[in-house]
């Protein structure tokens, strides 16, 4: 018995050591930065890996103007302090079928819709596209100063700039003002997700936008979705396949199958306090030398910022590209 305690003992304190080493790994790979130097420069045929980082405002830029509207458009394309090459922005379908810009799942956050419909957790699929159009999508905006410069707006006082856009109004603007890159995103899942989906394609063929697209959801269905119906549309990895990826990285899998072009990750503290460090050259050598580009949201601290473009960063989405212009262009 007592030779059976002993056993027992010794296999407690090998698992505790094991937790241990898992535990100080998982720590240093928290604070860890590659060298720069460590980066490799694979040929490639995919068009999102680039030897400079692209500029992508989040949202629209929506840390300096209200999100996703055409005000928060208009100060992008305009404004003379900084340029900005990818436009990131998110879509939901309305009641009678529309694709509006929309981040949430929800108008409650950004918009006035409690006291235009007089209900809260108001889902677009639930209001026509006029509907949405009484709303003020600035109503919410809190700029870098504290200050809610459009909060006081309502009915015919709300300019066009912060009305609900479709998604065709958005596309024709910036097609207009630029030679732009865009990376979009179908928040709907299941039947009204495809419907989205078949949506949007239509109006990017139309535009003959379809290769300027880098698509996301996370929603699985639809990235199955669009592989099977929309294969010419290039699409990021679902959660899932980031977590294989990231194993595969981790281990210098030689088997390793990409199931997309662009991996779209974060680099932040919610994952980093974990462990899961996505930023560093072992990433994004595995992911190039994979014909993978890799593109990181939302990177709003300029120190991080000016860490991932040393590393080779494809693109940094961010808030504040303004500020990720000034780390590129000192």
């Amino acid at each position: 018995m007592r030779k059976f305690f002993k056993v027992l003992l010794v296999i407690a304190c090998v698992l505790a050591g094991l937790a241990a080493a898992v535990f100080a790994a998982m720590k240093l790979s928290q604070y860890h930065r590659s060298d720069p130097a460590d980066v490799i420069r694979y040929e490639t045929t995919n068009p999102y890996i680039l030897d400079e980082t692209d500029i992508s405002g989040h949202r629209s830029g929506g840390g300096i103007a209200p999100e996703e509207t055409m005000m928060a458009f208009a100060n992008c394309v305009e404004n003379p302090d900084f340029q900005v090459d990818v436009f990131e922005f998110d879509l939901h379908i309305t009641k009678d079928g529309v694709l509006v810009l929309l981040h949430d799942d929800t108008l409650d956050r950004t918009s006035d819709c409690e006291a235009v419909f007089g209900e809260t957790d108001v889902r677009p699929e639930n209001k026509t596209y006029e509907e949405l159009r009484q709303l003020n999508m600035g109503a919410k905006f809190v700029d870098p100063d504290g200050n809610m410069p459009y909060a006081g707006l309502t009915g015919s006082d709300v300019p066009d700039a912060l009305r609900i856009l479709r998604i065709e109004d958005v596309l024709d603007y910036l097609s207009a003002a630029g030679d732009y890159k865009y990376i979009i995103e179908i928040k709907n899942g299941g039947a009204l997700g495809m419907q989205g989906v078949d949506t949007l394609y239509a109006v990017l063929r139309e535009r003959d936008l379809v290769g300027r697209v880098v698509f996301g959801t996370f929603q699985a269905e639809i990235s199955a979705y669009v592989d099977a119906t929309y294969p010419d549309l290039a699409r990021s990895a679902s959660v899932n396949e980031v977590l294989k990826f990231y194993i595969a990285a981790l281990t210098n899998s030689k088997s390793y199958e990409p199931p997309c072009s662009v991996l779209q990750i974060p680099f932040e503290d919610s994952y980093l306090k974990y462990g899961i460090n996505l930023g560093t050259a072992t990433v994004i050598n595995y992911a190039h030398s994979h014909n993978m580009a890799v593109q990181y949201w939302t990177i709003n601290d300029p120190a991080d910022m000016a860490y991932l473009v040393s590393v080779g960063a494809d693109c940094i989405m961010t808030d504040y590209p303004d500020v990720l212009y000034g780390v590129l262009h000192p």
